[in-house]
């Protein structure tokens, strides 16, 4: 029975951040009393190994539905190959003013201004060492709103350094739509001038605590010539893996849409040809020296199929599984599995 798809109407009468709220509530209760298992469909194992992580299958969580990691263990539930908690960053902070969460239900979208609100690192920490999950762990990490990008280096180690021992992997967000300047840092000597103290940190916190791969997320709105600087850029600085890719500022495939002229980053099925774009140029630059993790606008089995197809590793999902729930994720393995 796809229960979500009878409960989704009560949860869209809700503002979308209520609902937000609401669903991870429950998802952590549901887990709490031991009932989850017995409400989403079986995932069955695919492994891949990328990075030299062996993933359990190729379809995980993006990051900023669980930004805290409160509920990574009613998540883990669910089927997903590897769980993406955060953004986070050095200190807690609001985010933006509500509302700042807006569906477009007629185009499976959303648009979000959220501004990486969250409770801080040191609680994310807290939260991961109090989880019993044992799988597959990202943790996404940013500067604060309020640090001027020239410093923003500074609170990435800071919390490359804090979150290293307790991640499978650490994602670096220079391309979130939200924070002011954030986007300059993917480009030219400042992406450089970030990735190489990251990477430099990386091997010292390698010895004591072994090596964990660092993953770059980077945004769709990008022309060919731009992607393959930025791919140049991954390579030489010694970055492990890229993630492609984060919301977009276009409103192609929304127009006229309530909420269209809403400030913020496009996700969602709009958003994926221009996603899967970015995708195969980027693969194409990389020839291989890097994986690619594929994110934006999977919908359906043969979306996450058109990922895999453009060059992607593996590939996660956040707005599909609000409008399509956990039975996306079983589909999505399935396809991808009887693709490969």
């Amino acid at each position: 029975m796809d229960w979500y798809s009878t409960f989704r109407p009560l949860l869209f009468s809700l503002s979308a951040e209520t609902a937000h709220e609401l669903s991870l509530d429950l998802l952590g209760a549901a887990e709490r009393l031991r009932i989850l298992s017995w409400l989403v469909p079986e995932v069955k194992d695919e492994p891949v190994t990328v990075a030299g992580i062996e993933f359990p299958n190729p379809v995980g969580l993006a990051a900023g539905l669980d930004k805290n990691g409160d509920y990574i263990d009613a998540l883990a539930r669910l089927g997903f190959g590897f769980i993406e908690i955060g953004t986070t960053t050095p200190r807690s902070q609001p985010g933006n003013l509500q509302p700042r969460l807006f569906r477009i239900p007629e185009r499976q979208a959303i648009i979000n201004r959220m501004g990486f609100n969250n409770k801080g690192v040191d609680y994310l920490i807290e939260r991961v060492k109090a989880a019993r999950f044992r799988g597959i762990l990202g943790i996404n990490i940013g500067k604060n709103f309020d640090t001027p990008v020239e410093n923003a280096v500074d609170d990435y180690l800071i919390c490359l350094e804090k979150v290293y021992p307790y991640a499978s992997y650490i994602t670096v967000n220079i391309s979130s739509p939200n924070t002011p300047g954030l986007r300059t840092l993917q480009y030219g000597d400042a992406l450089k001038e970030l990735l190489q103290p990251l990477k430099v940190k990386q091997r010292a916190l390698a010895e004591s605590f072994g090596y964990k791969p660092i993953f770059v997320k980077i945004a769709p709105d990008m022309n060919t010539d731009e992607v393959a600087l930025v791919a140049n850029a991954l390579v030489d600085c010694g970055m492990d893996g890229v993630i492609a890719t984060n919301t977009t500022l276009d409103r192609t495939g929304v127009e006229g849409c309530r909420h269209s002229n809403e400030q913020g980053g496009l996700s969602g099925a709009p958003l994926e040809e221009k996603a899967t774009e970015v995708l195969e140029n980027l693969t194409k630059a990389l020839a291989g020296r890097i994986p690619v993790i594929g994110v934006g606008g999977i919908a359906d089995g043969a979306g996450a199929i058109d990922k895999i197809k453009a060059g992607a590793q593996l590939v996660q999902i956040y707005s599909g599984f609000i409008y399509r729930g956990p039975e996306l994720i079983r589909e999505a393995v399935e396809a991808v599995a009887n693709n490969r």
